[in-house]
């Protein structure tokens, strides 16, 4: 049995390795005698429900239903994988477009136990939100990245944009403090969708909260960048 020094250095070691958090890797490593074999998940029928997402969606954007993406992730013992190494797995080897492998990630953590819908895994929720509107993907993308544009839709919002690819994603620090991931879809020459998940929500009601905020939220950016009155938005 290690001693509280050499297990600390065990969590820091993982922490350097992984990029967790100092939580989640300590809970990773007190539970990993328990995770030999993956709890057993409720019958195939239920997966979509427990992913929360159809088995026909999943399968138009990846090739591939639930049951065979948890066949497949089972076989290399991703459960007991950091949710970033099981995202590059999926990404790498099945040659899965990098927001897609994401939300393959998230089904099998939530068929596996790993966290609930709504859940971050280390016991934080996260909020998710999406929009289609009809702009084009980098006119879209300026009403989140312009300043002066976001206002109109965001207003009293302090944010920072920590990371960006141009039309593409932005990995942003709301104003409390929580994390914000927005995902730019091109759907065509006219069309692009907008994919917000807000993270590190400390409680299933505050995700819940940030969630209908969203909801508001992108119905007013979607009435700003439509309506005639503002088509240089």
């Amino acid at each position: 049995m290690p001693t509280n020094k050499d297990f600390k250095r065990l969590v820091r070691g993982r922490m350097q390795k992984t990029g967790e958090s100092y939580t989640t890797a300590r809970a990773h490593l007190l539970h990993r005698p328990h995770q030999s074999k993956p709890a057993q998940p409720a019958q195939p029928a239920a997966y979509a429900t427990l992913a929360g997402m159809s088995d026909a969606a999943v399968k138009a954007k990846t090739g591939c239903t639930w049951e065979r993406w948890v066949r497949a992730l089972d076989r290399v013992e991703a459960h007991t994988w950091p949710h970033r190494e099981i995202a590059r797995h999926i990404a790498a080897k099945y040659k899965t477009p990098s927001w897609w492998a994401q939300m393959v990630t998230v089904g099998y953590e939530r068929i596996r136990g790993l966290r609930a819908i709504g859940q971050r895994r280390g016991e934080l929720f996260r909020a998710s939100k999406s929009k289609t509107v009809a702009v084009p993907v980098r006119r879209l993308y300026r009403a989140f990245s312009n300043p002066a544009t976001r206002a109109r839709w965001l207003p009293g919002v302090d944010l920072t944009i920590r990371r960006a690819i141009p039309a593409k994603s932005a990995r942003v620090t709301w104003n409390d403090g929580t994390s914000l991931e927005a995902y730019f879809v091109a759907k065509g020459q006219t069309k692009s969708q907008l994919v917000v998940q807000h993270g590190q929500l400390p409680t299933r009601e505050a995700a819940a909260q940030m969630k209908r905020y969203w909801g508001e939220r992108l119905d007013v950016l979607v009435a700003l960048l439509t309506d005639s009155g503002e088509r240089r938005a």
